[in-house]
């Protein structure tokens, strides 16, 4: 068997859920991790885990990071790396019952991670550099290793698609190509460096810090669908003599296995690119004022192992779409470009993006790791979710349930942050299959996080958070969302209930409708002033629901079956059912509302 038969590829989930979604701090160059480094290996009681005492330490006292930010990239990775959901539950329940910061610190100094796994982290936040060169002429330079010699439709697509660097394979390839001497440097013992604390050329480096690449690298042999960490392909089979491995030394020459990466790196087979080239698709055709539209979703749920899982959904126009599966439940969530929709993905999920959408509403099942908005325009995302970020976005509302501090990056106007305020009926079941719990709850208190760090309100600049650029929503314009489906589950109320001022908000609206209710009865109107009392009321509500854009969300939700009954004095009873299958509406006016006056 040959080496070229082994394909060794950059996993998704380091960059697409690791790597921030802004340019990192000059304190994690090359040259501060450098010193990291060697500083792990040198002290006592950090390596080969380090906990966040010995992290805070390092980057509070060293780094000179402020501590919020520090705790943001070891809670980042720790959302990362693999926990059971108990486990996470069982931390949360922790967290909740910390009245102090006291209490929080004494709980987090519990919290280790592994320490070169950390630092390789803390390097793949340079994916979001922004270099003067890119800048300028808009990309990287040409590279012989990346170029393809004429780019497919679909590559194409996958270029468009892939609008951040978090989602572009391509950009992940091209990056670990790039930077693997530095990456492997990483790894090598301080005794094998240089004065300068570069690696020397005949250094080694053991198999257990190699093991650590695993966070970053996977592959199979001979395309088979067995994926493997990078360890094992490297200390077996073809890969073992081009690498240089000793069994007895259980160690890499560096250059050989420099060689040897270098010359096995390809493109991930479940990638964007790949599954939009070859994933399972589902199309179809909207007609809209004498134009087709095309809205389309990818996946390779069907496929793809666990963590490489993604549905890709792209220009859902005025329509409705909803779903609850199997194939959404783990997999990382792609939303680009759909304008004037309502999507509702009623799964446990693994992550979920929105590019470029605008005037819509997007209603989540629990994502575990993280929700990231990136140049949207009035959107509403509703989520429980345990990580928030919003970035290049404008007037965009988020109702969340989140762990974690939602993240405000550069270049946000009009963000508006709320409490979550709908259910379904199952939503409880899938918060805990993923980990997720209704305390700790940070929606309120956001970080505003720009290039180097957190933003200091008496320092703004063109790079950082504006941060008059969100509110949170005052309780006078607050209204709960009902999910319109009828689901099998225990769930009948918001978990965890409203903030008080919110639900106080709520109680008062019902009054208000009491109130109303109650002048209407006493007025004693005869039958025919009934009639036209209810034809007037009738009216503005419909007046109210074309000025608001509401009439097309109560639209799209007739099935066609009852949309064909357009005329008919038959009363309509019949309410949308999402149940493992996918609902598609039209989103023209038809005929009169579902909701009764």
């Amino acid at each position: 068997m040959e080496a070229d038969s082994v394909s060794i590829w950059p996993r998704m989930e380091p960059f697409l859920l690791g790597a921030l979604q802004v340019a990192p701090s000059s304190k994690l160059s090359l040259h501060y991790l450098r010193k990291m480094a060697i500083y792990v290996r040198t002290r006592e009681g950090c390596f080969p885990v380090l906990g966040w005492p010995m992290w805070r330490h390092i980057a509070c006292g060293k780094l000179q990071l402020p501590e919020d930010l520090a705790w943001l990239y070891f809670e980042t990775f720790d959302l990362l790396i693999g926990h059971t959901p108990e486990e996470r539950l069982e931390w949360a329940e922790c967290l909740s019952q910390c009245s102090s910061k006291s209490e929080l610190d004494q709980q987090r100094n519990k919290l280790s991670v592994d320490t070169l796994q950390f630092l390789l982290f803390l390097y793949i936040q340079q994916l979001n550099r922004v270099s003067l060169r890119t800048s300028l002429i808009g990309e990287e330079w040409p590279s012989h290793r990346t170029r393809s010699p004429s780019p497919s439709p679909s590559d194409r697509e996958a270029k468009t698609s892939s609008q951040n660097k978090n989602w572009d394979d391509q950009a992940h390839l091209s990056f670990v190509q790039s930077h693997l001497p530095e990456i492997l440097e990483l790894l090598v013992e301080p005794g094998q460096l240089s004065q300068s604390g570069q690696a020397l050329r005949d250094c080694q480096i053991s198999l257990e810090a190699v093991r650590s690449l695993g966070l970053l690298l996977e592959g199979s042999v001979c395309r088979s669908r067995a994926v493997q960490p990078v360890h094992r392909l490297l200390t077996k089979g073809p890969l073992q003599t081009q690498a240089g491995y000793s069994t007895l030394s259980r160690s890499f020459p560096l250059h050989k296995l420099l060689s040897c990466l270098q010359h096995s790196l390809t493109l991930n087979p479940f990638g964007i690119t790949a599954c939009l080239r070859s994933g399972k698709k589902l199309a179809w055709a909207q007609q809209v004022e004498g134009s087709m539209k095309r809205a389309k979703i990818a996946r390779n749920t069907h496929m793809a192992p666990p963590g490489s899982k993604m549905v890709l959904m792209s220009q859902v126009f005025k329509q409705t779409l909803a779903k609850t599966s199997d194939k959404l439940t783990g997999a990382n969530i792609k939303i680009h470009r759909c304008s004037d929709a309502f999507i509702y993905l009623l799964s446990p999920l693994r992550s979920v993006s929105l590019d470029k959408c605008r005037d819509s509403t997007v209603v989540l099942g629990p994502v575990e790791t993280s929700v990231h908005i990136h140049s949207c325009q009035n959107v509403r995302v509703v989520c429980v979710a345990g990580r928030i970020a919003v970035g290049a976005s404008s007037r965009c509302t988020i109702h969340a349930l989140t762990p974690t501090r939602p993240l405000i990056l550069p270049g946000n106007t009009d963000i508006t942050l709320g409490p979550f305020h709908t259910f379904y009926p199952s939503l409880e079941d899938h918060m805990a299959s993923v980990g997720l719990a209704v305390v700790p709850n940070a929606w309120d208190q956001p970080l505003l996080l720009g290039t180097e760090g957190l933003v200091n309100p008496s320092l703004n600049t063109s790079s950082n958070p504006d941060p008059a650029c969100y509110r949170l929503l005052p309780p006078a314009e607050f209204h709960s969302l009902v999910v319109p489906f009828q689901m099998e589950g225990d769930t009948c109320e918001v978990p965890g209930g409203l903030p008080p001022p919110y639900q106080a908000a709520l109680d008062e609206n019902q009054k208000r409708i009491q109130n109303w209710q109650k002048t209407v009865m006493e007025a004693r109107l005869n039958k025919d002033q009934k009639r036209q009392f209810q034809e007037l009321v009738e009216v503005k509500f419909h007046e109210w629901l074309l000025e608001t854009g509401n009439r097309q969300e109560l639209d799209s939700l007739i099935p066609p079956a009852i949309a064909s009954l357009k005329g008919s004095s038959e009363p309509v009873t019949d309410t949308p059912q999402v149940n493992d299958a996918k609902h598609v509406r039209n989103g023209r006016a038809v005929g009169q509302s579902p909701m009764a006056c």
